[in-house]
């Protein structure tokens, strides 16, 4: 009897779905056929444009992602397909290794969100993949064999030593020379590989409060507890910069020198200025500085989620040729090679926590970080979630807001203003008539609402979300 299962049939039946980065549910539901079923639906769907016999795993770490790597190399060897596998290292250093050997690569991570969540993340030999990509893999009708059990994977080191060198290289060895640098471990993927990079450029590395569990930070909504530990931290080790990143290391987290969190989309902004970058992609609900303050020829907002960031690269190439994106997260895609201090860099087109990082550290020496977000133009952003709020939930409060603004705006406490106009690109985005933002989209990685609020004063910008996060939490 034929007992061969159908990747579209099983992933139709999973309860897994694409977000705005990867394939996003619950542990429960990643059960070893589900993983084979992404695994040979990937593959199959590039294997006629691409030539490879390898494919790279990585994962990320949380207690559930060797399990999933373990089920996805196994629908690679139901391919005759040859599997690396490169063990806990950030998704950029992933990404980078296998786009250099013509390969595939999957990673194995839930990023930022809860711990009873995980997440696989797929690339072509070229890069991420696209939202029509994404639609490609959940229709392909590929077969496999159910799973009778998993084999136990050996980790290669060699992702981790390009990713080290290919940062190493580009700054000279004595660039932080100077500087002491804390690194909040937590459960980063990245945390046995940043301390060795920061070291070879000669920072003084402070090693803080790494964790045996798996801690979901968000680099879009830090909690007031570890903005506080940051400001503690910076001021008990005299730190000149504290540097973290999210779970799977793509999303980074840098501190000015007063221990203040900056923004993801002004830290990136800093160092696109600095990279000489030309043109820009940037989701709709980064800061609006990036318009302002003219440091960039071309500037294109779009959906927020890196595929959307990606897919406008190509448009970009036409007429600029230092292209880049980033995302409110922090997260910064380097879309064309650039020379920096006469190295070539090549092109990077996922998300990556430690360029932005190392571009603004590079700097420093001649002027502190809040200085260098001071020559920008006044404009607050802040952003905050309200977890466990269901779809139905955030359908009802987005349909208020388009059929009757001011009834939502009212519910939302600030009944005295006024919306003169609503931006559907993603999510709600209200423009205020005294110049706010209010801005509220469902999360595509888990049952959240999302707020991002924008403010002439960062008091007020603290408020407005905070007020805005307090009454949607009673809808």
């Amino acid at each position: 009897m034929d007992n061969k299962l159908i990747s579209s049939e099983v992933l139709a039946n999973s309860g897994i779905a694409f977000g705005t980065s990867g394939a996003r549910g619950l542990v429960s539901d990643f059960r070893p056929d589900v993983c084979v079923a992404f695994t040979v639906a990937f593959i199959t769907s590039i294997d006629k444009e691409f030539s490879f016999n390898t494919v790279a795993l990585a994962i990320d770490n949380r207690p559930s992602s060797y399990a999933i790597a373990q089920a996805c190399a196994e629908g690679l060897r139901q391919l005759n397909l040859n599997v690396v596998y490169y063990g806990v290292i950030p998704t950029p250093a992933l990404a980078y290794k296998a786009m250099q050997d013509d390969m595939p690569s999957i990673m194995v991570t839930g990023s930022h969100i809860p711990f009873d969540r995980n997440g696989l993340k797929f690339y072509r030999p070229d890069g991420e993949i696209t939202k029509s990509d994404e639609q490609t893999i959940l229709s392909n009708s590929a077969e496999f064999n159910p799973v009778s059990d998993l084999v136990k994977l050996k980790v290669s080191k060699a992702a981790e030593r390009a990713y080290i060198k290919r940062y190493a290289d580009l700054f000279s060895h004595d660039a932080l020379v100077g500087k002491k640098i804390g690194i909040y471990e937590h459960s980063s993927a990245g945390r046995n590989i940043y301390p060795v990079l920061f070291e070879q450029l000669g920072a003084e590395v402070v090693l803080i409060d790494r964790s045996d569990t798996f801690i979901p930070i968000d680099t879009e909504a830090v909690s007031e507890t570890d903005a506080q530990k940051a400001v503690d931290w910076t001021a008990q080790y005299k730190l000149d910069a504290l540097f973290s990143t999210d779970g799977d290391g793509d999303r980074p987290l840098l501190t000015d020198e007063k221990g203040v969190y900056l923004r993801g989309d002004l830290l990136c902004l800093l160092a696109a200025k600095i990279l000489g970058i030309e043109a820009v992609v940037a989701p709709i609900n980064c800061n609006s500085v990036i318009e302002t303050s003219e440091i960039f020829k071309k500037v294109i907002r779009c959906q927020i989620g890196s595929p959307y960031v990606i897919a406008e690269f190509d448009n970009l190439k036409k007429s600029y040729g230092l292209i880049a994106g980033f995302e409110a997260n922090g997260g910064f895609m380097l879309a064309s090679d650039i020379e920096v201090n006469g190295v070539l860099l090549t092109a990077l087109p996922t998300r990556d926590a430690i360029l932005p990082i190392l571009a603004v550290l590079s700097v420093i020496d001649k002027i502190t970080i809040s200085s260098l977000l001071e020559s920008l133009p006044s404009r607050y952003t802040e952003s905050d979630r309200v977890q466990g709020f269901s779809n139905a939930r955030s359908m009802n409060v987005l349909s208020l807001g388009i059929n009757d603004p001011s009834a939502l705006l009212s519910k939302l406490g600030l009944p005295h203003l006024k919306a003169i106009k609503l931006d559907q690109t993603d999510g709600l985005r209200i423009i205020l008539n005294n110049g706010e933002i209010v801005h509220l989209r469902q999360s595509g990685n888990a049952p959240e609402l999302r707020c991002y609020v924008e403010a002439k004063r960062y008091s007020r910008a603290k408020e407005l979300v905070n007020m805005v996060v307090t009454n949607l939490s009673k809808f």
